[in-house]
């Protein structure tokens, strides 16, 4: 059984949503969009050959998607992807080795999250792999199933031409609460 993840606590509609309202809910960040099924999210992972990890998995079940412009939005789950499939251009910049860099970070360095993090301590090898599920800024946000926790969650991510490397969380959820802390800091 996976952990449950406030999402609703997290995003108060400021007025009702229906699947028929064609109304979606208005969030800190933008419109939230009708829920996704859950024929479409085990739908969605056959097509990816794997399970989505379970803080992702719930937001979908919440929201298929938030934001409607450039500065923040997570796609419908029809609109995710790998990112050598999705955003090949992004892959290819992102996963070729510089010469002053080893892609090979050694775990000690790799591991570390939070404000010790040195964001150029991201494996390229990996960006390919990716999934593509949103737009920050400048940047994208991005699942990587290369790393889990015991309870199934993966790695999240957010690349930025601006960053000398990678912005990494434990999961979905830390992404989406930091997004949250930046943009509304009391």
């Amino acid at each position: 059984m996976s952990a449950q993840y406030a999402w609703p606590e997290r995003f108060p509609a400021k007025h009702p949503v229906t699947k028929s309202s064609g109304h979606p809910a208005v969030s800190p960040l933008g419109d939230l969009y009708p829920s996704a099924t859950e024929a479409e999210v085990r739908q969605f992972e056959e097509r990816l050959g794997m399970e989505l990890p379970p803080s992702y998995r719930q937001f979908l079940l919440f929201a298929n998607g938030w934001g409607s412009d450039d500065d923040c939005c997570l796609l419908r789950v029809n609109e995710v992807g790998w990112l050598r499939d999705v955003d090949p251009s992004i892959a290819e910049s992102w996963s070729a080795p510089k010469r002053e860099n080893s892609w090979s970070v050694p775990d000690g360095l790799y591991f570390v999250y939070g404000l010790e993090q040195d964001s150029i301590h991201y494996r390229g090898e990996y960006v390919p792999d990716t999934l593509l599920i949103g737009y920050w800024a400048d940047g994208v946000a991005l699942l990587n199933p290369h790393v889990r926790t015991a309870e199934g969650e993966w790695e999240a991510w957010y690349l930025e031409a601006g960053l000398p490397g990678a912005n990494r969380y434990r999961s979905f959820w830390d992404l989406a609460m930091d997004e949250l802390r930046l943009r509304y800091a009391h």
